[in-house]
């Protein structure tokens, strides 16, 4: 059961080093398959202090929903295209399988073998009785398949028609019968009739089986040798042999090449709806070449899915990375208000109104007794200063600060040396294009039946601003109107003078209920307002509420 700890989408500084944290404390406490990841893309001051404390970025999970490849059998069971069905019955039998998929010498899925179509062709209706004797496979197959041995001649590995014909009749009755068919197709199945032997050789047919493990007259085998006809001895009575020798068909002369396969990474969902409405109960999972990977039968549906799920800085599901809803959420941890999240069993849920995840995170080594790694202590100090604006947000708390002293100390490293080296670390506006401004550290909410977004970037200087101003204020209209949002706004944060200019597109009877000094059309002046979560949100959360 793999666990992941993951941020929420459009992930921040504290997002990232949160989930890289508390993936870490749960492998340090000996759990071994937890691992971090995050759900979008990291950006130029993220990456600067993964570099820094060398650490890997975590792994990149674009959606968690459950799919084939979770609940699929990979140890595949098969056959090959040349297989006697006789062999796949055996398997089917032995192994109580529906069904075996026939592959070629690459492995490539030919088609699915039924158990039904098998038994149709051993036990054909009535009406098609007749056709019963012939078979499409080499006399090599044949033999092996009833433990015969070879008397005379040489085993063809050819595979052609073969038309089974019993002696069981007087040699005159015989000869006519055999007028029926062309004699090089036919194998007679016989006993130690000896005219019946040679009249069959006289016709030149394919092979004589001698059934029985009786003995053959030296004149038969020498006039068998002459003719080109190969006689063969089968240890069972005749019936038994006919019965063995209709098993000898190749497999993919019988296989069923019109049948259902899913990709590894089709949505479990969706191979479920189309699964319940095919009477086949068991399909192949082909790779992009085609190769047989898995099968999936009705019966995995049910499989629990493998994976489970840490949320670290959220607790909304509209901000959880896509398919969260779809597994197990076993943890949070978080700092950010709460989201009407429920779950269908009691959960760790730890919302701690700190400045940051990082902060919680922390507190959690503590808490369990374990030390903090030097590398993890770093990550945790960018994660707290990235969050607290080095604890000049309001959202600073005197935990946040007790907190950054202790891994200051751990790590060896400076909060004003850090905090100033991350901050200088590219401007967004300028190394980020507008729509990645405006969804780089997005978050979405939904409140009143009413979705909005409301994103976040740092900067040293407004000194950019008025430059990309307009193509900043474009994009959050496309924003609005892509995703059917109410209201998409940017809060552009000065981390130095500790003020923000507001950006926001939306609803036009929403806008002027923005209670903060104007600057322009879609413009604000917030001074002294530099969180999201603690200024800003709560003052569109009581704009809403007034509508």
């Amino acid at each position: 059961m793999q666990t992941i700890v993951i941020g929420h989408r459009n992930p921040d500084m504290d997002s990232i080093c949160a989930a890289l944290g508390y993936a870490r404390l749960k492998q340090l406490l000996g759990m071994p398959e937890v691992i971090a990841a995050r759900a979008g893309n990291t950006n130029a001051r993220i990456d600067f202090v993964l570099q820094k404390f060398g650490v890997e970025a975590p792994l990149f999970l674009s959606d968690v929903a459950p799919r084939v490849s979770d609940v699929m059998q990979r140890n595949v069971l098969s056959v090959r295209a040349d297989s006697a069905i006789y062999d796949a019955v055996l398997l089917i039998e032995q192994k109580q399988l529906r069904g075996l998929p026939v592959i070629d010498e690459q492995n490539h899925c030919l088609g699915m073998l039924s158990a039904s179509k098998i038994s149709h062709h051993l036990f054909p209706p009535r009406e098609e009785a007749a056709n019963a004797r012939v078979i499409v496979t080499s006399l090599a197959n044949i033999v092996k398949t009833f433990g015969g041995t070879a008397v005379v001649g040489e085993l063809s590995e050819e595979t052609t028609e073969q038309i089974l014909m019993v002696g069981a009749m007087s040699a005159d009755t015989f000869s006519k019968r055999l007028e029926r068919h062309k004699p090089e197709k036919v194998l007679v199945i016989v006993g130690d009739r000896d005219e019946i032997q040679m009249r069959a050789i006289d016709s030149g047919v394919r092979a004589i089986i001698v059934t029985g493990g009786l003995p053959v007259l030296s004149s038969v085998k020498r006039s068998a040798k002459e003719a080109k006809v190969a006689i063969v001895s089968s240890p069972h009575d005749s019936a038994t042999t006919v019965m063995l020798a209709r098993g000898a068909v190749r497999a993919d002369h019988m296989v069923g090449a019109e049948y259902v396969s899913f990709k590894p990474d089709t949505l479990l969902e969706v191979a479920r709806a189309q699964a319940a409405t095919l009477t086949a109960s068991l399909f192949p999972i082909l790779d992009a070449d085609g190769v047989l990977v898995g099968v999936l039968s009705k019966s995995d549906f049910i499989k629990p899915v493998p994976r489970r799920l840490i949320l670290v800085d959220h607790n909304e599901l509209s901000q959880a990375v896509p398919g969260a809803d779809k597994v197990p959420i076993v943890e949070i941890l978080d700092h950010h208000r709460l989201g009407g999240f429920a779950s269908d069993a009691p959960i760790h849920f730890w919302n701690n109104p700190v400045g940051s995840t990082s902060t919680i995170v922390a507190l959690c080594y503590q808490q369990m007794g374990v030390p903090i790694p030097p590398d993890i202590a770093g990550l945790l100090m960018a994660g707290l200063i990235s969050d607290t604006l080095n604890l000049t947000s309001p959202t600073a708390t005197p935990v946040d600060k007790q907190v950054l002293e202790q891994l200051s100390k751990i790590a060896k490293t400076n909060p004003a040396k850090l905090a100033e080296e991350i901050f200088a670390v590219g401007s967004p506006l300028l190394t980020m294009t507008p729509k990645q401004a405006v969804t780089a550290d997005c978050k979405e909410y939904e409140e009143g039946g009413k979705r909005f977004t409301v994103s976040q970037i740092e900067e040293l200087t407004f000194s950019h601003l008025a430059e990309k101003q307009a193509a900043l204020i474009e994009a959050l209209d496309r924003q609005v109107r892509n995703k059917d949002l109410y209201l998409a706004a940017l809060l552009v944060t000065d981390i130095n003078t500790q003020n923000s200019v507001l950006l926001a597109c939306g609803a036009p009877e929403f806008l002027p209920r923005i209670n903060f000094p104007s600057l322009a059309p879609h413009v604000w002046e917030l001074n002294g307002v530099v969180s999201r979560k603690k200024q800003l949100l709560p003052h569109l959360l009581q704009c809403l509420a007034g509508m």
